[in-house]
């Protein structure tokens, strides 16, 4: 192996895999394989589940992997995206004088409507830094941009996951795939697992996000009346 080779697997499966692509173009495919068992081997890896898609048919069954959670400096952006009250649109403004136009009606330029707290939601999660990926049959998985979990008063686990891209856009097996707001590029994954780690996931895909504040953490609005999505499995 060359000196680069050894470098990376110093540095670890992420070094290892930008290193090679850069002269190897299908090692993007292989990366991804080596970044998975570099995950499920490794001796910090701090979570690893499968789930089934529930009423979805013969769809391939999820795949996470998570080498660690976020910490609390990485999860303020996402739910300072969700609080932030939405300003009002800004006036137009006057062109100098005050007079422009036919008639002498003055028409300032048009102002960019503020964004959502979706759209600044989805803009946080795509700067966030990966902490793992879900996977989904074939090479190329979900980056997982944020992670928490709390223990449960049953001796369980809560979870919350943000992924990039809405899981299962291009699936149409996914029940409520296409219930996503527009804008609303991610998926955010919660599930309730028992003190075995099997449980049950909802989404983000048919329902809304928002603040848990006594955890404060995101969370999947009124959680408890949501279908369920997951059946998880450790």
């Amino acid at each position: 192996m060359t000196a680069t080779g050894n470098r990376c697997l110093v540095l670890g499966g992420w070094a290892l895999v930008r290193a090679w692509s850069v002269v190897r173009p299908w090692s993007v495919v292989l990366g991804s394989v080596l970044i998975r068992a570099a995950i499920v081997s490794g001796e910090d890896g701090a979570l690893s589940l499968r789930a089934s898609v529930i009423g979805a048919g013969q769809s391939d069954p999820l795949t996470v992997e998570l080498y660690r959670w976020s910490t609390d400096a990485e999860r303020a952006p996402l739910l300072t995206a969700v609080s932030a009250p939405t300003p009002a649109p800004a006036a137009a403004a006057a062109p100098a004088g005050g007079r422009a136009g036919r008639g002498g009606r003055g028409r300032g330029a048009t102002a960019a409507p503020p964004l959502s707290p979706l759209a600044r939601l989805t803009a946080s999660v795509k700067a966030a830094p990966t902490l793992g990926y879900i996977w989904s049959g074939g090479p190329t998985g979900y980056s997982i941009k944020y992670a928490w979990h709390a223990a449960s008063g049953d001796g369980g686990e809560r979870i919350v996951l943000i992924t990039d891209r809405r899981i299962g856009a291009n699936q149409p097996l996914w029940p409520t795939a296409a219930a996503a707001p527009a804008d609303a590029e991610f998926t955010v994954l919660e599930m309730r697992l028992d003190g075995k780690g099997n449980g049950e996931g909802k989404t983000s895909l048919g329902t809304g996000v928002v603040i848990d504040s006594a955890v404060k953490t995101l969370a999947i609005d009124g959680y408890a009346t949501a279908p369920a999505q997951l059946k998880v499995t450790r």
